[in-house]
């Protein structure tokens, strides 16, 4: 049933976290990866390891996704190296505390950029290709907190919600040309990324106990709905919002 043997992926931000988990669980089942990372070669290099240990073809890619012109090299890399583009994930983020009244606009702008134009520049890039062979996967990352708010990061909030309103905006537009565009929604989420909150036991319990679960999700959880979203089993869910979150925010 996931008969993704051959295809094609492109994640974004995929030298940790969910990410890395994304990259993985698509090599698992055969895909060829292709993943961007920013700046710590290390990694990168770990998660190409882990990738060709599946026997996956890989492709590693240093870009900016604030930057037009590494996007527009990466995804020509990604072309050139497989010859097509099956599945564009959208996930590099940043997720940096702002109270409001203290915020710099550049603070607001470096996660606005990095958040959602980002997405929206692989799209750009990646969409004439998806359309001219009338057949693609554009699966995009937000959070929770782009669904109820999120307090000391407005700006991570905004880009998220955003997020949601460009995925259903560009799902209902690429629709007809077989280019299926989703969200994933996840909520709280062990990694590098949040660890420095979620060792903190008093607001670990906090956060455990607004999940009806009862439990952080792991970056794994988080893979397996985009693996889902890449495959044939969800060629008619169009514009979704895909909440992994154990139940903390019930919005589709």
């Amino acid at each position: 049933m996931l008969n993704l043997e051959g295809k094609t992926a492109l994640v974004t931000g995929g030298s940790r976290g969910i990410g890395a988990a994304i990259a993985k669980k698509f090599s698992e089942v055969g895909m060829r990866v292709a993943f961007t990372y920013k700046q710590d070669r290390r990694s990168a290099n770990r998660v190409a390891s882990e990738l060709t240990f599946y026997g996956s073809h890989c492709l590693v890619i240093r870009a900016d996704v604030r930057s037009r012109s590494d996007v527009k090299r990466a995804v020509s890399a990604v072309l050139d190296h497989f010859g097509h583009l099956d599945v564009l994930v959208n996930n590099a983020g940043i997720w940096k505390r702002g109270p409001i009244e203290k915020m710099r606009v550049e603070e607001w702008e470096e996660t606005l950029d990095t958040n959602l134009t980002g997405a929206f520049l692989f799209c750009n890039a990646v969409v004439p290709h998806m359309k001219k062979r009338k057949e693609g996967k554009i699966i995009n990352i937000a959070s929770t907190a782009g669904q109820r708010g999120e307090a000391y990061y407005s700006h991570y909030a905004a880009s998220k919600g955003g997020m949601i309103a460009f995925t259903k905006s560009i799902a209902v537009e690429l629709a007809p040309y077989n280019v299926i565009a989703n969200c994933i929604s996840p909520g709280w989420v062990e990694t590098d990324m949040t660890v420095h909150v979620l060792r903190r036991k008093r607001e670990l319990r906090e956060i455990q106990n607004l999940i009806p679960r009862g439990r952080v999700g792991t970056a794994d959880e988080v893979a397996g709905a985009a693996l889902f979203l890449a495959s044939d089993l969800s060629s008619h869910i169009v514009g979704a919002v895909i909440n992994v979150n154990g139940g903390s925010v019930l919005f589709g």
